[in-house]
């Protein structure tokens, strides 16, 4: 399979990195073909202007070259996975406009839509899963990336993956969530 590691993060040298390249690594012990795309260092701008706002009658969708380049590159793939902060219960605006823009009408949804068959959502949470269970927030980030985003853009096998208590962690707590990716990887498909 050839997957799309998207990666939202502001620096290179954060534990998000980290875990993406095992991830990668992952992948690619298992035979996986991947392209890392930094979502911040690629220039990608993520607010969405008239050009990339849909034509509801336009039986065709074109939109900014920028854009246009994204949807090519996303063509290019057959699997999808996501590695960021979470930020609020959810993703960094940097991924959010990434979604306005990309997965935009005609393209993800709508007519047509996504051809992916898999995505993974990878994201690091500083708070203890404890923090979750009381208010139940990985019931809501649950459905909210596998039902509202992928299920509504045609991608029948999504998959949240949250990583706690990533800011305080200690080197044994890195290296099992490094471990974690690197057989998220391994076991994409799976």
């Amino acid at each position: 399979m050839n997957v799309l590691t998207v990666v939202s993060h502001p620096r290179v040298d954060s534990l998000t990195f980290q875990v993406a390249h095992r991830l990668i690594a992952g992948l690619k012990a298992k035979g996986h073909q991947t392209e890392l795309l930094d979502l911040y260092r690629s220039g990608f701008n993520p607010v969405l202007w008239e050009a990339d706002e849909p034509e509801w009658t336009a039986d065709n969708q074109r939109y900014s070259s920028e854009v246009e380049r994204e949807i090519d590159r996303m063509k290019n793939h057959d699997g999808l996975a996501f590695v960021f902060p979470l930020w609020w219960w959810s993703m960094p605006a940097m991924l959010k406009g990434y979604i306005d823009r990309v997965w935009n009408y005609g393209f993800a949804y709508g007519p047509k839509k996504l051809p992916h068959q898999q995505v993974l959502w990878l994201s690091l949470a500083g708070a203890p899963i404890e923090r979750f269970e009381k208010r139940r927030y990985h019931s809501m980030i649950d459905h909210y990336f596998n039902v509202g985003l992928a299920d509504y853009c045609g991608i029948p096998n999504s998959k949240v993956e949250l990583f706690y208590e990533t800011i305080e962690s200690g080197p044994g707590h890195v290296e099992t969530l490094l471990n974690r990716a690197y057989h998220l990887g391994l076991n994409y498909t799976g």
